[in-house]
């Protein structure tokens, strides 16, 4: 009785759901909600060879940019897995006592986390360390396209064929689901950090001009597209002369940034239409006439949905909230763990 009386006062704060992304980190709280939609990004002062965080999310990536030598804006991961596993760790650590509020100081809660289906065992244990440094009692990984199909309300326990496109800030992965397993899937490291990079290049190549990270992001937000559309949209934007290294402006067309990531846009339909081909046929039937989901950041460029649709041959649907589709699913899960521990024996 009085076991049950503690665990009952330990789950008390609530619990968590994490979607630790490679671009940004959402928690979800068992009872209050989202809660937390910040930039993976801490920024780090070094001092007589020790490091100490000075900021992290939001504060952060205001830095981008703008700090002095002795001041770094990280990333601490990269392609979905953690690169730097004391900077995640911190950076976890803030999420989670700032989802919390300071009620998790003494009380310990349980955490989903979604995490990329490609990472290896080592790399999942590096996850669940981090988390449990930061202050988790349990945790608990699910695959980021399951999580994503759950968050969608894809019929995921079903004996019906589901495909689910993730496509977050350091990977795109496409699976196809049913009966509470992953039948069969394509995970690539071509996703939103990708086309950010590929829009810098083209400026640079282009115009010579050389624009940072986060004006390459505003730019795919604001006029980003897969492919030509009407009306043609453009912003002017701002960065240093390649040659004469002085600040000056130019004027981007949306024209400019399909050509930018025609690339990395043929690369996404091509993991596509390999996850098909390997799909069996019964499933197959069932993806043709219900159609492929579209979840994640990525998802948001405009026209990828009908360039998919246009190869493929199948209707294509960006599912609601898409940027919130992992966090939402680990949230469902929470509320059933016994769906997980379904889905993970399906997964062996």
């Amino acid at each position: 009785m009085l076991k049950n009386f503690f665990a009952r006062i330990v789950r008390a704060p609530g619990d968590l759901a994490i979607d630790l992304g490679t671009a940004n980190t959402l928690v979800w709280h068992s009872k209050k909600g989202l809660v937390i939609n910040e930039p993976s990004v801490v920024a780090v002062m070094t001092v007589k060879g020790v490091k100490r965080v000075i900021a992290v999310g939001n504060e952060a990536k205001r830095m981008l940019g703008r700090t002095p030598e002795d001041i770094k804006v990280i990333r601490p991961l990269r392609d979905g897995v953690i690169a730097d596993f004391d900077v995640a760790e911190v950076m976890l650590s803030y999420f989670i006592k700032k989802a919390l509020d300071g009620g998790g100081r003494f009380l310990k809660p349980r955490v989903v986390i979604g995490v990329p289906s490609i990472i290896t065992p080592v790399e999942r244990r590096a996850v669940i360390e981090a988390a449990e440094l930061a202050g988790a009692a349990e945790v608990f990984l699910i695959d980021e396209p399951m999580a994503a199909a759950i968050g969608a309300g894809l019929p995921v326990d079903q004996p019906v064929g589901s495909m689910i496109v993730d496509i977050g800030g350091g990977t795109t992965e496409v699976a196809v689901i049913s009966m509470s397993g992953i039948v069969c899937s394509t995970s690539l490291k071509t996703a939103g950090d990708e086309f950010d990079e590929a829009i810098q290049y083209y400026v640079r190549r282009k115009y010579g001009l050389v624009i940072g990270e986060k004006t390459a992001e505003q730019i795919k937000i604001s006029i980003g597209a897969a492919m030509e559309l009407e009306p043609e949209l453009s912003m002017e934007v701002f960065g240093r002369d390649v040659i004469t290294g002085i600040p000056r402006s130019v004027t981007i067309t949306q024209r400019d940034v399909v050509e930018a990531c025609q690339e990395h846009v043929s690369a996404i339909v091509a993991a596509i239409r390999s996850t098909l081909e390997k799909t069996p046929p019964e499933l197959s039937s069932d993806i043709y006439t219900r159609g492929i989901y579209f979840s994640g950041g990525g998802s948001l460029l405009r026209g990828l949905d009908k360039v998919v649709e246009k190869d493929t041959g199948i209707k294509t649907i960006v599912v609601q909230d898409a940027l919130l589709g992992v966090v939402k699913g680990c949230a469902k899960v929470l509320e059933d763990i016994e769906l997980l521990a379904r889905i993970n024996s399906a997964s062996r």
